[in-house]
C-alpha cells in the first residue's frame, strides 16, 4: 500500500515539477526516475499499468506542450528503444555478435526516403513520385520485410561463423550498406549520394495532432508492439532454442535445435524492427544521408544492450534510455552549464575559466565522458542494470 502512495505521488509531483521549470534537466530526470520507481516498486500489475498509462500518454504530452524538446528526447528514446530491443534478440538471445545492425536501420529509411520523396522519380522516370502521405503506414510493413529479407541475406553467408569472426563479417557489412548508400547515385542515381534525400514525405497527422506529438504516439504504439513480439518470442520454443544456441551451440545442434533456421529467425526478427524505426525516422527527420548510419551508430546500439543487461528485455529498454537520455540531455546539459561559467568568467581555485584554452572546451569532451561512465559500469556491474537471472549468476560467480 505505501509503495503505491509513494508511486503515484512521485510521478504526479515530478510532472508537476516538469510543467513547472520546464527548462531544467534535473527536474526531467527526476520525472523519469518517477517511472523507473514505479517498475521496481511491489505494486499491483493494474496500478503500475494504470501509472505508466497515465504518465506515457497523458502526462508526457503535456510536459512536451511545456517544452517541445522533452517531446523530442521521447521520441528518440522511443525509437533506439526498439532498435535495442531488436539487436537483443541476435545478441541477447541468441548470442550473434552483430556490430552492423544500423544497416537495417538504414535499409528501412531509405525504403520510404526514396518512394515517399521525388527521388523516385529519377530512378523510374515520370513525375508520379513522392507517394500520398497515406502510404507512410503501408511501407512500415514494407520496410519490415524489405529489412527483414536483408536480414536473411546477411545470415546465410555467416552461418557458420560466431565469435571474433561473425563481428568482423557484420562489421563489413554494415559498412558495405553504408557505402553503397554513399555511392550509388551513378549510373542510375537511387540514394542520391552523400547529398541525401530531401524533402521526405510526413505521414497524415490523426486526430489533427501537432507533429511532433503524433510521431511521439506513433512510436510509443510500435514499441508496445514490439515489447509484446519480444515476450512472446522469449517464452516460445524459438526463444529456447536461441538461448541454447547462445549458451552452447555444438550443445544445441546435438539436442535437435535447427542452427540455420534459428539463426536466420534470428538475424530476420532483429532486423524487421529495425526496418520498421528506419521508415519513421526517414519521414520524422525529412532528410537522411549516409552520414546518420555510421559504425558508430550500431556501437550505440549495442552498448544500449550490454549496458541494460544481455538478453532482458526491461533491460534493453532501460539500457536504450539511459544512454539516449545521457548523450542527448546531460552530457550536453553539463557542456552548456560548463561553458556558461566559462563565459561568465567564473574563477575556480583561483584560475579564471575564461583562460581555459579550446582544447579543453567542455563540448569536446562529451564522448570520452561517455566512453568512462562505460568502462566504470562494465567493471562494478559488468551483467547491466537489470540481467537476466542466469546472466547474473555467470558473472557473480
Amino acid at each position: 500500500m505505501i509503495h503505491g502512495v509513494l508511486a503515484v505521488a512521485m510521478v504526479a509531483l515530478s510532472a508537476w515539477a516538469v510543467a513547472t521549470f520546464p527548462r531544467s534537466v534535473l527536474v526531467f530526470l527526476l520525472f523519469q526516475g518517477s517511472l523507473l520507481f514505479t517498475y521496481l516498486a511491489r505494486i499491483p500489475a493494474w496500478l503500475r499499468g494504470a501509472l505508466f498509462a497515465v504518465a506515457l500518454l497523458v502526462l508526457m504530452p503535456v510536459i512536451g506542450y511545456y517544452n517541445g524538446y522533452y517531446l523530442e528526447v521521447a521520441t528518440q528514446v522511443g525509437i533506439f528503444v526498439a532498435l535495442a530491443l531488436g539487436l537483443n534478440i541476435v545478441v541477447g538471445l541468441a548470442g550473434l555478435l552483430d556490430l552492423g545492425y544500423v544497416a537495417f536501420f538504414a535499409v528501412g529509411a531509405y525504403t520510404w526516403a526514396i518512394f515517399g520523396s521525388p527521388q523516385a522519380n529519377l530512378i523510374f522516370g515520370g513525375g508520379a513520385f513522392p507517394l500520398a502521405p497515406g502510404w507512410f503506414y503501408p511501407f512500415l510493413l514494407v520496410g519490415l520485410l524489405v529489412a527483414a529479407g536483408t536480414g536473411l541475406l546477411l545470415g546465410l553467408p555467416v552461418l557458420r561463423l560466431h565469435g571474433d569472426y561473425l563481428a568482423i563479417v557484420t562489421l563489413g557489412f554494415g559498412e558495405v550498406i553504408r557505402v553503397l548508400a554513399n555511392n550509388l547515385d551513378k549510373p542510375i542515381n537511387i540514394t542520391n549520394g552523400p547529398k541525401g534525400i530531401t524533402p521526405i514525405v510526413r505521414p497524415p497527422m490523426p486526430f489533427g495532432l501537432p507533429t511532433s506529438e503524433a510521431f511521439y504516439f506513433l512510436v510509443l504504439v510500435i514499441v508496445a508492439v514490439v515489447i509484446v513480439v519480444n515476450r512472446r518470442l522469449e517464452d516460445s520454443h524459438i526463444g529456447r532454442a536461441w538461448e541454447a544456441i547462445r549458451e552452447d551451440q555444438l550443445a544445441a545442434q546435438a539436442m535437435g535445435v535447427p542452427l540455420v533456421r534459428a539463426k536466420l529467425l534470428a538475424f530476420a526478427c532483429g532486423a524487421s524492427f529495425a526496418g520498421v524505426m528506419g521508415v519513421v525516422f526517414s519521414a520524422k527527420q525529412v532528410f537522411i544521408n549516409p552520414e546518420s548510419f555510421t559504425f558508430l551508430e550500431s556501437i550505440g546500439v549495442l552498448a544500449m544492450v550490454i549496458l541494460g543487461g544481455m538478453g532482458s528485455i526491461p533491460g534493453a529498454v532501460i539500457g536504450a534510455t539511459v544512454v539516449t537520455v545521457l548523450n542527448l540531455q546531460v552530457l550536453k546539459g553539463l557542456s552548456l552549464w560548463l561553458n556558461e561559467l566559462k563565459n561568465a568568467g567564473v574563477t575556480v581555485l583561483g584560475y579564471s575559466l575564461t583562460d581555459l584554452p579550446t582544447q579543453l572546451e567542455p563540448a569536446k569532451y562529451e564522448r570520452m565522458i561517455f566512453g568512462v561512465i562505460l568502462i566504470l559500469m562494465m567493471i562494478f556491474r559488468p551483467q547491466g542494470i537489470f540481467p537476466v537471472r542466469r546472466r547474473a549468476r555467470e558473472l557473480e560467480r
